[in-house]
């Protein structure tokens, strides 16, 4: 038992270690360069060091460096740390040389990062990187149509998908629209993106950033080669510089470029000759029905027959086979129904037609079967299916009569065939009733105001209207001279509307961090009721601990304040600030309970 106990206790502290382990790691974006293009080097660690001492860059120049980033982030409880050293390096010569190693101090210990090698070649014809802004621009960014299948049948889904990628040393701004792509020979269709969110992957093997901009479902309504013509962006592009401002930020220039995804060809094949008998153009896989709301019925009684067909493929182009009634047998035109949905794979869902029949003599008439016909794209060929067989039984209702008054059988009874010869509708003689010539019309009731309900609430209203304005004179009076909650409910407001500043400047580092701290100190003033005087980490810690404010809310505000008073110094990322926001968002709320 106490051996258990040991090596228990033996695989926690192992277990608390290695959680606990620093990580200091090197990174390069290519390992082979030319002398013409510039070698980015990223030193990265997962905890908070000092004394961090750059490795020796012999065979390059530094063209811009150290540029240094911290970032947090809270997920389900657990904090995560991230703080880069970032160079842009200059080849002197060629040759092989190696990225020296780096080395931090981390609580007492220096942890030092594994040389890299790096080969430099004489200058190459298309460098990846350059000075000129404009040629980085160019160089970084990629608008590209990503077409589902470029060899559809004629009518069947086609996506087309627009991606915007650009390489890490650029950032972004939002696109605008110069030229919209044209679908002349198309069924579209948008899919809503509600959202643009940025994802990571890659460009022609190379690491990039990519967002969605557009999708569209399609479906070609000729064959042949069918040119869809490009989309066209112009999208800012801040590309970093060697200058820094008297912060030690790095500087952009902001870049706007017009960006096309080019013509895209897509060659759609004709569907195959000698189609079925009633085929309606309709492609995709299908099912088919046809089914009727009910079986027995008595003459002039009603019933419904639904046409309908179910599935995936382009529901929205074609026609439902009609349906054929005997001729004894009253039909109205159907009522047609769409069940559609469209999707980035194409449409799916379900369309029908709702006949409406009224049998007029007794007899049992056969409702002919009904064919669909389709073609399925995977299969490569034409399917078609049939309705099962129905048929109307008029149990009561009158016969019709041949000329000498002898009855015979109902026209279009028992008949499958549709040349059946038309008879005369005769209505039953109670089909109608007679006319009334007696109204039987009573006089309009007079009704007095006096000593109704209305009039008692009219003379009793005004004295409880008395009341009623004392106490909300006395609320609003009371509500005026709280001085202190008023200042309480002021900076709460403030705090709101700073925190508001902050989530419109994301994007915007020294404006969002300013809103953010402004947030932050107006919140924490409403709560404990202090002046700005006393608003230092010390005292605010102080503060919220008497308050029994759990110790990670705790931290997670001071860290916050910490972060704002760095921002200033520091150049901080999309990302970051994105995090920065959503952990103060939680921090605040979770404070706010336990006030």
């Amino acid at each position: 038992m106490i051996l258990k106990k040991l090596l228990t206790g033996i695989l926690l502290l192992l277990s608390s270690v290695l959680m606990a382990q620093v990580n200091f790691v090197a990174k390069v974006n290519k390992k082979k360069l030319g002398m013409n293009e510039r070698l980015k080097v990223v030193f990265e660690m997962n905890a908070d060091g000092d004394n961090f001492l750059q490795p020796n860059f012999n065979g390059f120049r530094v063209s811009s460096g150290p540029s240094q980033s911290v970032s947090r982030s809270w997920i389900n409880g657990k904090s995560s740390y991230k703080k880069t050293f970032t160079y842009f390096l200059t080849p002197t010569k060629v040759g092989t040389f190696k990225i020296g190693q780096a080395s931090i101090q981390v609580k007492g210990e220096r942890y030092k990062t594994l040389p890299i090698a790096i080969q430099v070649t004489s200058a190459v014809e298309n460098p990846s990187e350059g000075e000129n802004p404009d040629f980085v621009a160019d160089r970084s960014l990629h608008l590209v149509a990503k077409v589902s299948n470029p060899n559809p049948y004629l009518n069947e889904a086609v996506t087309l998908e627009y991606r915007l990628y650009w390489d890490p040393e650029v950032t972004i701004n939002m696109p605008q629209e110069v030229d919209s792509p044209k679908f002349r020979d198309f069924w579209s269709q948008n899919i809503e993106i509600k959202q643009l969110r940025a994802e990571n992957g890659t460009y022609k093997g190379r690491q990039s950033a990519f967002v969605v901009l557009k999708k569209v479902v399609l479906y070609p309504q000729k064959t042949g080669k069918l040119k869809l013509t490009p989309l066209t962006l112009s999208v800012p592009v801040q590309v970093p510089t060697n200058r820094r401002d008297i912060f030690g930020r790095r500087l952009t220039n902001t870049v706007n470029k017009n960006v096309s995804a080019g013509n895209t060809i897509v060659n759609v094949k004709p569907l195959p000759a000698n189609p079925p008998a009633g085929f309606d153009g309709a492609v995709g896989s299908f099912n088919f029905r046809v089914s009727q709301t009910k079986n027995n019925l008595k003459a002039s009684e009603s019933l419904q027959v639904k046409v309908e067909v179910q599935g995936k493929g382009n529901l929205k182009l074609f026609q439902l086979p009609k349906l054929k009634a005997p001729t004894s047998i009253e039909m109205y035109d159907p009522e047609h129904k769409e069940n559609v949905r469209t999707r980035l794979s194409g449409m799916s869902g379900s369309i029908s037609d709702t006949y409406t029949l009224v049998p007029q003599y007794k007899g049992n008439y056969p409702i002919p079967t009904i064919k669909f016909s389709y073609f399925d794209p995977k299969a490569g060929v034409y399917k078609t299916k049939a309705s099962s067989s129905l048929s109307v039984n008029v149990l009561e209702g009158p016969t019709p009569q041949n000329a000498g008054g002898v009855p015979q059988q109902a026209p279009g009874a028992n008949d499958n065939t549709d040349a059946v010869a038309q008879q005369k509708v005769v209505a039953p003689a109670a089909q109608f009733s007679f006319i009334k010539t007696a109204a039987n019309l009573k006089p309009i009731k007079q009704i007095t105001f006096f000593k109704t309900t209305a009039y008692w609430l009219s003379l009793l209203l005004p004295l409880l209207v008395v009341p009623v304005v004392i106490l909300i004179t006395k609320t609003s009076a009371a509500y005026a001279s709280d001085t202190d909650g008023n200042k309480a409910r002021q900076a709460t407001k403030l705090a709101k509307k700073y925190l508001s500043s902050a989530k419109k400047n994301l994007g915007d580092a020294t404006n969002f961090y300013v809103a953010l701290e402004k947030a932050l100190h107006n919140y924490l003033k409403a709560k404990l009721r202090i002046e700005t005087s006393e608003m230092n980490k010390e005292h605010i810690h102080e503060l919220l601990a008497s308050k029994s404010v759990d110790e990670e809310a705790i931290e997670g505000y001071v860290q916050l304040l910490g972060t704002c008073d760095m921002a200033r110094y520091t150049p901080s990322t999309q990302q970051t600030m994105e995090q920065d926001y959503k952990k103060a968002s939680q921090v605040i709320a979770k404070i706010d309970k336990q006030l």
